[in-house]
């Protein structure tokens, strides 16, 4: 039996509307839900999924500490999506302008 290739998923980490959560979505193409194992840590997570052919996998920072006891995650169509309570709400940014 041949090894699969290991690969880092695609990530996207963004602050919900509220500034409340930090939203996390970790693209897992050709993965079943059964396949993929996620753990949190107080400042990072660690995924491990694997399809046909790939293993994603990684350890993964995140910005701001979390509340990672109270994570939700939930899989579909190959997305992984966590959110996860900011331990204090975070200060709404100043939006700079582009020129």
């Amino acid at each position: 039996m041949a090894e699969k290739t290991r690969i880092s998923p695609a990530i996207c980490a963004m602050p919900d509307e509220k500034h409340e959560n930090l939203h996390l979505e970790v693209e897992l193409p050709g993965v079943e839900k059964k396949n993929i194992t996620l753990s949190m840590h107080e400042g990072s997570f660690f995924s491990q999924a694997s399809g046909a052919d790939l293993e994603f996998v990684g350890p993964y920072a995140v910005c701001c500490p979390i509340d990672y006891e109270k994570a939700r995650a939930k899989y579909n169509n190959g997305l992984l999506s966590i959110d996860v309570p900011y331990r204090k709400p975070q200060e709404r940014g100043k939006m700079i302008p582009v020129v």
